[in-house]
């Protein structure tokens, strides 16, 4: 497992390597972990390093997403109910922290639990002693606990959203992920690491692809906002659209993620009105010159148009005029 982990701390940055060290010499010390970081830098990866690479390795990692936590059943699944304690708890439940124990519990998005949840957790962290829900026996567990938040907590606890006393026993050992634009040429390691993975995937569906050498200049211009997420989606979506063995992606631009579906969508819209503007066009000048027996100067005015203007669309659309009509029937 620890190898495994170690293959997906991806990156060889000095920026990502301080990180690296930061979270080897944080599984040392079985301590309390605040993991801060923008959306999509792997803050979960990074809590599962830590776990993995502590003494608790063998035990269990529990990872609670808490915004997908129904408020009213936040206490219940991380403590657990005893039989009856609420509507529709028809036996006893262990919860989340019971599981976790000899482990740790990873609890991502931290900052969007209940009021009423923090202050629960709060007396968790306290001395590691809970109750179940409906229950009077309380327990004492072995759980190293790991959160998360992509939000700014200390600007949360002056909005009075989040309590400072928890923060406070959150932030023991705090360690932040950083964001892809600051890790210079990892955004292209990491480019071709996801490359490579799918040229191995997709082994004898299709054959290996290779990025253009502007694509991989190009993705270092872009600050992307989902991070590796971001990168990872956008590589995988430009791969498996792409027809040939290189992929010439379209670019981002502006602080825009493109969308090569509707690029490509927008590209085959262009292409289908020229050609119906053509086809008109051609109609047109046809049909006009017909009624003018070949006389641009004539056909011009029945078409309400300029003659130099209506000359060229001659030209483009190779209409005979009488002068060449004449000129063939002469040869």
């Amino acid at each position: 497992m620890v190898d495994m982990l170690e293959s997906n701390l991806l990156g060889s940055s000095p920026q990502f390597a301080h990180v690296v060290a930061q979270i080897r010499r944080i599984a040392k010390f079985d301590v309390t972990v605040l993991i801060g970081g923008e959306t999509g830098t792997g803050k979960e990866l990074g809590a599962r390093a830590v776990h993995y690479l502590s003494a608790r390795a063998a035990q269990p990692f529990i990872p609670v997403n808490c915004g997908a936590l129904a408020e009213s059943l936040v206490e219940s699944e991380l403590f657990g109910h005893e039989r009856g304690a609420f509507t529709d708890a028809r036996q006893a439940a262990p919860g989340l922290i019971s599981e976790a124990e000899g482990g740790t519990l990873f609890l991502d998005e931290i900052d969007t639990l209940s009021a009423k949840a923090q202050a629960a957790l709060l007396r968790f962290l306290q001395d590691r002693t809970y109750r179940r829900v409906g229950g009077t026996q309380t327990r004492q567990t072995n759980v190293r606990l790991i959160a998360a938040s992509n939000a700014n907590l200390d600007e949360l606890v002056k909005a009075r959203q989040f309590r400072r006393d928890l923060l406070y026993r959150l932030k023991v050992m705090p360690l932040i992920m950083p964001p892809l634009r600051e890790r210079g040429s990892d955004v292209v390691e990491l480019a071709r690491i996801f490359l490579d993975r799918l040229n191995r995937e997709y082994q004898g569906q299709t054959a290996p692809k290779r990025f253009h050498p502007e694509l991989s200049a190009a993705l270092t211009r872009y600050s992307w906002p989902g991070n590796i997420r971001e990168l990872e989606h956008f590589i995988q979506r430009e791969y498996l659209m792409c027809e040939g063995e290189v992929i010439h992606a379209a670019l981002p631009q502006d602080g825009q993620m493109p969308n090569p579906s509707i690029d490509r969508y927008n590209a085959a819209f262009k292409q289908a009105k020229a050609r119906v503007i053509a086809d008109f066009e051609r109609s047109y000048v046809t049909s006009a010159m017909a009624r003018a027996r070949g006389n641009i100067s004539h056909a011009a005015r029945i078409a309400g148009q300029d003659r130099s203007a209506f000359s060229k669309l001659v030209s483009k659309y190779r209409v005979a005029s009488t002068a060449e009509q004449e000129q063939d029937s002469a040869e």
